[in-house]
């Protein structure tokens, strides 16, 4: 007898395959996982350190500790230019937990939310638990956002559009005009069924950007955004889940959305964000680790796999690749690559078949052990 839920069974079965295949064989060369591996920032585990010496490791606000709130309203004023107060943001277990917060506070039965393809697979499963629906809509052939085929998704269900910049998994940064394009569709498609349509930013790789690429923050643009970030990307803090949702002062009944976020935030079992952490990072949110590195990886491993032969956009920001599959079954190819011991992901996993996600988080040595199983690979068809 199975004694989980019947929605639970269907979708979690790859979860147990995930589980079961943890342990990889020996000189398998991981490229699938976005886990940075730069260490730490020596600073910022001795503030650890010191917050565990004073004994900081009780319950903090629900909302989030003040002094993280105040550095979290700083980090948006130099990102957006706009004022924030600390009752406009609250802080979380990462970015995730504030998107899965903001669908739960957000979604009725049939209402529907807008993601971009590729999108990252969770988005799905956030808006279905409450009812909602979560709508793919393309993009176009280089992932930039195709607003023909946004208009024509918009309908009167519409409570929501979600974007990722710099996306993962392609690595695609929205331009300044590209957020100002979607808030004008957004404001006029509001204006027309006389309800607003949030604009929801996932963007924990806000910070990560190379060749002078500007990151805009969506705050900046459109009233009725909800901005959410975390710190597991810009300062490799993946394990310690802290990150905030800031609501736009402007936004449509902005304080009933933020009474209901922290609710939510509260009945979902997250309670508070992890007091020790917040507490450490409350004066470092606009640090980022050191993007150079990232650039230089990206830099070597695009001139590899265009001399090779992949036809792949070359990313902007964050530390993926999403090149097209040389097999329409992108996931025969990936067992292809599997069996030169280069591990990646498939594309349907963001709603994209026939392209794979590469991450290049790794060290150098991993990057370049990789290049012969790609090429091994790409020559076997």
């Amino acid at each position: 007898m199975v004694h989980i839920s019947q929605y639970v069974q269907s979708v979690a079965g790859g979860e147990r395959a995930k589980h079961m295949t943890a342990k990889r064989p020996e000189g398998m060369i991981r490229l699938d996982s976005g886990t940075p591996s730069f260490p730490t920032p020596e600073h910022i585990c001795q503030a650890a350190k010191d917050a565990l010496d004073e004994g900081l490791t009780f319950y903090a606000p629900g909302y989030g500790d003040p002094e993280f709130l105040a550095g979290a309203c700083e980090a948006i004023r130099r990102e957006s230019g706009g004022e924030y107060l600390p009752e406009d943001v609250f802080a979380t277990n990462g970015a995730s937990s504030g998107i899965y917060t903001v669908m739960t506070a957000f979604l009725d039965p049939g209402d529907e939310v807008i993601i971009f393809t590729p999108y990252f697979v969770e988005y799905l499963f956030y808006a279905d638990n409450h009812g909602g629906k979560a709508v793919p809509v393309s993009t176009g052939d280089d992932f930039r956002l195709d607003f023909s085929a946004l208009k024509n998704a918009l309908n009167e269900k519409t409570k929501a559009v979600i974007i990722n910049s710099p996306n993962n998994p392609t690595g695609v940064v929205y331009s300044r005009k590209e957020l100002r394009d979607l808030a004008d569709i957004l404001k006029t498609h509001s204006n027309r069924f006389g309800k607003a349509v949030h604009l929801i930013s996932d963007d924990p790789y806000k910070k990560i950007t190379f060749d002078g690429v500007e990151a805009p923050n969506i705050l900046e643009f459109y009233d009725n955004s909800i901005y959410i970030t975390s710190h597991s990307k810009d300062i490799a803090l993946p394990g310690e889940r802290i990150g905030f949702v800031a609501v736009h002062p402007r936004c449509e009944d902005a304080g009933p959305i933020m009474a209901g976020l922290i609710f939510c935030n509260r009945v979902l079992g997250f309670v508070n964000a992890p007091a020790l952490i917040q507490r450490v990072v409350k004066q470092v949110q606009s640090v980022t680790v050191d993007v150079e590195q990232y650039r230089r990886k990206r830099d070597y491993l695009y001139k590899e796999l265009t001399r090779i032969g992949y036809d792949v956009v070359k990313p902007q920001g964050a530390f993926y690749f999403f090149p097209k599959s040389p097999l329409e079954d992108e996931v025969e190819f990936v067992r292809k690559l599997a069996e030169n011991k280069v591990l990646v992901v498939p594309g349907r996993g963001f709603g994209l078949p026939g392209y794979f996600r590469i991450s290049y988080c790794f060290p150098d040595s991993v990057i370049e052990g990789s290049i012969l199983g790609f090429e091994q690979a790409f020559r076997a068809f």
